[in-house]
């Protein structure tokens, strides 16, 4: 710095002993595995913000620096490392206070002004909601997370201690800060496998929400029977006794259950409280992993395990890195026995996460530490993700569903293993394995056998996708997904493809229009084409063909706005006015359109139909049956008509709805069912039209191929004694 420079102002001496508040010496002791000159920048870094932040105070009343110093407390009691704690002690300057990121980058370094810059907020002028402002806020911090991992742990520990002074917040701001934190915070300190985090933010955000619920469980838990305590030190001297005998160097410790896990047992398995804690829970931390397989044989020996409940975390990680022995015993008391076995480095991990890696000391672990490495690869996955999503809304709801993944591990045909949430699928597998493989899936092979893309995957189960060149994704993928990372690529490839289809039909209209004005698109010149887009503000000629395909601009207006002084073609003599002549070619409905033809739900006209296209604005060209009761309003405006008609090879299921007049006795709907059934007609939806005790009237939505398929449809079921009446709707 300069004489003059106005971050000098910023700055003052550094005071020493007893000037020194007691929140800053107590950060000192929680960072006490620093040098000493690491902890004097800790003290230049509050010298610094407690300038910054002066006048300014917390809601609570006390000095606004006191919070940031908590932060960086709460992460130096992680084992983070200088950088991390000084940006956390400046981490609101830039957004709260004259200090710049340059400021910043010139007395801390880079990269402390990057993890400030990373942490601090985006300017909420900017959008039309509080929740809008979150989300892209929150897609800021993801990008800044992909560049550095501790953006989110300062994030974290910013959360945590603003949630520990909750107190001082109005109750709506309580209630929405509580909820925040338990949808999106809690899971991604769990997602990066920090424990002790995630376990305090949700104790705190179940507290907030629900104050009476956590008092009453909280006070339960804490005011168990004597019986209980005493079965439980028994089995905890068992246990301890025969892994001594083993010669097991070993720490054993109970588990306590937090409110927030006893409530949402509660809720989740509609268990009672005390169902809930009849279960003794132990941690048995040893040397190596040969010990923890030592150990489980021992704990095997003292008590019977139960069958299938045994879990393997060692030999395959959770996806946030978590490892351990999972399995449960018979208890004495008739109560389960759950055991985790562990290292000490797995239970670094447990407990830290990802901060974990900045805990060892002499660089171990740094090279290959499971939790940061899959933390990482989980970041890049969303930050490729949001690459292809609309808005920041839809990506946060996206990456609410990873957020909440109760894992399954598959195997690819070379055995590598991925992880992915319950409920995934064979299509979740297949982007897992890449975005290609995704687009092109075909079926796949479960353990060797055939199985639709929507097949539900277990763990264990070995998954091959079969590809072809020519598949595509549609619509329908998007219902049985299970990952933001197909569902993000499908609706990019879809809207691709629409795209695609869409700028093809629109050329095609407009070629007939320019047509019908004796001119065509390849005769137009060059600088009129170019002046029209620029005055049209389309920055290709592209995007002017797709708005003419979806309606939003009239292929005619445009075509006599390219024609004007264009020479018209001097007609042979005999030969068709080429406007008759286009006005009789028909667009072709083939069955592979893609969001640019839509079939009018008031209709539902089905191939074989007499039809005809409305071009309405936003939606493209919608098709109607010419009996439509609508088309009768549509024909005062024919010039937005379009010729339309059904290819010879038009294939795929069509949406239809037929109302059905039965007898209403039990058994009648399956009955119904069957014979759509066996007339190889598929189901979407059944509604009661009407109803009394002795006809019933409803109304079937299904789906077939053409009007011959559903005069099918409706004689099977006009054979049914019990129908009275069968006719489409």
């Amino acid at each position: 710095m300069t004489p003059g420079d106005p971050a000098l102002a910023m700055l003052v001496a550094v005071p020493a002993g007893d000037a020194v508040p007691g929140y800053v010496h107590a950060l000192e002791r929680a960072a006490s595995y620093l040098s000493e000159a690491q902890r004097g920048l800790l003290r230049q870094a509050w010298a610094v913000g407690a300038a910054a932040h002066e006048g300014q105070t917390r809601k609570s009343g006390e000095p606004y620096i006191t919070h940031p110093v908590a932060v960086a407390q709460v992460l130096a009691e992680q084992g983070l490392d200088v950088e991390t704690l000084v940006a956390a002690i400046l981490h609101d300057t830039i957004e709260d206070t004259p200090l710049t990121r340059a400021d910043i980058a010139r007395q801390f370094g880079e990269t402390v002004a990057e993890l400030v810059d990373g942490v601090t907020k985006l300017d909420k002028l900017s959008f039309s909601s509080r929740q809008e402002a979150a989300a892209e806020s929150f897609r800021k911090m993801l990008l800044a997370m992909s560049r550095d991992l501790r953006v989110i742990l300062i994030k974290l520990a910013d959360r945590l201690h603003n949630m520990r002074t909750l107190g001082a917040q109005s109750p709506e701001a309580r209630r929405r800060i509580a909820i925040e934190t338990l949808e999106i915070f809690a899971p991604i300190a769990q997602r990066l496998g920090m424990n002790l985090i995630k376990a305090e933010l949700q104790d705190l955000g179940f507290r907030a929400l629900h104050p009476w619920r956590h008092t009453i469980i909280d006070k339960r838990i804490h005011s168990q029977p004597l019986v209980r305590r005493e079965a439980l030190t028994q089995i905890e001297a068992k246990l301890a006794q025969r892994l001594a005998l083993e010669k097991l160097d070993h720490q054993l410790v109970g588990r306590i259950k937090t409110p927030w896990s006893v409530y949402t047992k509660m809720r989740s398995q509609g268990r009672s409280f005390d169902q809930v804690m009849d279960v003794f829970g132990f941690r048995v931390v040893v040397a190596s992993v040969p010990d923890c397989y030592h150990a489980l044989g021992v704990v095997h020996a003292v008590y019977k395990p139960l069958d299938g409940r045994f879990r393997d975390f060692i030999a395959i990680p959770k996806a946030n890195g978590y490892q351990s022995l999972h399995t449960v015993l018979f208890g004495p008391y008739g109560s389960p026995i759950e055991v985790q076995i562990r290292t000490l480095e797995m239970n670094l991990i447990a407990e830290r996460g990802v901060a974990a890696h900045w805990a060892y000391k002499m660089g171990i672990e740094t090279g290959g530490n499971s939790a940061q490495t899959r933390a990482a690869n989980w970041i890049a996955n969303l930050v490729e993700s949001q690459r292809g999503t609309g808005s920041s809304l839809e990506f946060l709801e996206n990456v609410k569903v990873d957020l909440f993944p109760d894992e399954v591990y598959l195997f690819s045909p070379k055995g590598d293993i991925l992880s992915l949430p319950r409920n995934a699928t064979a299509l979740d597998f297949a982007y897992a394995v890449h975005t290609d493989v995704g687009n092109h899936a075909v079926t796949a092979r479960v353990d060797k056998k055939l199985a639709p893309l929507r097949t539900k995957l277990v763990s264990g189960q070995t998954v091959q996708i079969i590809t072809a060149k020519s598949a595509a994704p549609s619509t329908q993928w998007l219902e049985f997904v299970a990952t933001s990372k197909a569902r993000t690529a499908i609706r990019q490839q879809l809207k691709q493809l629409e795209h695609e289809d869409a700028v093809q039909l629109g050329h095609y209209m407009l070629d007939r229009a320019l047509g019908a004005q004796g001119t065509a698109l390849d005769r137009i010149p060059m600088p009129r084409l170019d002046a029209y887009l620029a005055d049209n503000r389309y920055s290709r000629l592209e995007a002017l063909l797709a708005d003419i395909a979806l309606g939003n601009r009239m292929p005619v207006q445009v075509a006599q706005a390219l024609a004007q002084e264009q020479p018209q073609s001097p007609a042979k003599p005999g030969a068709r006015n080429p406007a008759a002549t286009l006005s009789q070619e028909r667009i072709l409905i083939t069955g592979a359109e893609r969001g640019v033809i839509s079939f009018a739900q008031c209709c539902l006209p089905i191939p074989r139909d007499e039809i005809m296209g409305y071009h309405s604005a936003g939606k493209g060209i919608v098709v109607h049956r010419l009996e439509c009761p609508n088309v009768a309003e549509y024909r005062k405006s024919p010039d937005r008509w379009v010729a339309i008609g059904w290819d010879r090879e038009v294939a795929g299921d069509f949406s239809v709805a037929i109302r059905i007049e039965v007898e209403n006795r039990p058994g009648v709907l399956a009955q119904v069912a069957a014979a759509i059934a066996q007339a190889e007609s598929n189901i979407d939806r059944v509604e009661y039209l009407e109803r009394d005790s002795n006809i019933a009237v409803l109304r079937f939505g299904i789906d077939v191929t053409d009007s011959r398929h559903l005069d099918e449809v409706i004689r099977g079921v006009r054979r049914l004694h019990v129908v009275q009446d069968v006719q489409r709707c």
